[in-house]
């Protein structure tokens, strides 16, 4: 059982309404928290959306994420600095964005099911994360007509700036949503 089913009982559907709703706000949130740094700052998003994959498993997890890109591409400020729209979305974190619903989804697959098994799929979630976060500056925005100075970055300037910044950090992130819904879980199985 996932943290979810275990703190408010049986699904229904205006409970799982009910959480992607506050999931999309604690996204949110989090996404406005964060560590300047270059091109892309370092939020607290990916936290979030682990704590939601681990704690709502990988369905209603990525349908969370897929309604929160769904508020942000409506306009409303939810990415990282009040970002919003689709011009945001199409900026140097559009592979990020979309890369999101993944980093839900892999996660929440291990929901419930341990310690170990919920920070091994932590952890290759946020690895899958950079697939379609690297392609997008490399080469996918260039196919889409983006024209802006990242676009078409080499994969040097892509690991200096995009990925070797990021790693220890998303790597400690990992840690620490296992670790709050692992005593969630504990607490809440008492």
């Amino acid at each position: 059982m996932t943290l979810s089913q275990i703190a408010f009982g049986a699904d229904s559907l205006l409970k799982k309404t009910l959480l992607v709703v506050a999931g999309t706000m604690f996204i949110a949130i989090a996404a406005q928290i964060a560590v300047p740094l270059y091109p892309v700052p370092a939020t607290f998003q990916t936290l979030a959306i682990l704590i939601i994959g681990l704690s709502f498993g990988a369905r209603l997890g990525a349908i969370t994420v897929l309604a929160y890109l769904l508020e942000g591409a409506a306009g409303l400020p939810v990415f990282a600095n009040g970002g919003a729209g689709l011009a945001y979305m199409a900026g140097p974190t559009a592979g990020f964005l979309l890369g999101f619903v993944a980093l839900a989804y892999v996660a929440g697959l291990a929901a419930g099911r341990g310690f170990v098994a919920m920070l091994v799929a932590s952890l290759v979630a946020s690895v899958v994360l950079y697939i379609p976060g690297v392609a997008w500056p490399m080469y996918l925005a260039e196919l889409f007509a983006v024209d802006a100075k990242w676009v078409g970055s080499s994969a040097v300037s892509i690991w200096a700036y995009w990925v070797s910044p990021f790693v220890l950090l998303d790597a400690i992130k990992a840690l620490v949503a296992v670790m709050v819904v692992a005593g969630g879980l504990k607490l809440l199985r008492k």
